[in-house]
């Protein structure tokens, strides 16, 4: 074989090798994955609420205290199952009474991605606590965000 056709079997094969390999990265894109690290948790003590954060994001908390509100972005974690990640279609709040509805139009906590989002009444804010007047999160639910 001489060196032209050397060369153009070698950009064949690198062009065969190019497709498979981009077909394989755009099969891995839609299986893309992202890590959330939670910032806190929701803690319930005596009928108070609180969200109590890693003491390395207290900084992050700098003049919260002057807002009335703040956004929760917390972890539907008791529902992190296989199962509950593949329901869609649910009757809201779960009553069998309200007509089936898909996830995505419902505050439902089963969900492909178990984000749960609540804006609540800031009471206090205190070193790395901050006192809310109610959240809808079980003691310990894991907090992922604070937003204004």
């Amino acid at each position: 074989m001489n060196v032209r056709a050397l060369c153009v079997l070698s950009i064949l094969i690198s062009a065969a090798g190019c497709a498979h390999l981009e077909q394989e990265r755009q099969e891995s894109a839609m299986e893309e994955a992202f890590t959330v690290y939670p910032i806190g948790t929701v803690q319930k003590e005596e009928g108070k609420t609180y969200i109590v954060l890693k003491e390395q994001y207290e900084p992050g908390l700098m003049r919260l205290d002057q807002f009335s509100h703040v956004t929760v972005v917390y972890w539907f974690h008791l529902n992190d199952t296989p199962e509950k990640r593949a329901v869609l279609q649910v009757h809201p709040q779960g009553n069998k009474a309200n007509p089936m509805r898909g996830v995505f139009a419902t505050h439902s906590p089963v969900r492909p991605n178990l984000i749960a989002i609540s804006r609540c009444k800031i009471l206090s804010v205190k070193d790395n606590v901050i006192e809310i007047d109610n959240i809808d999160a079980f003691d310990d639910t894991p907090v992922i965000d604070l937003k204004n």
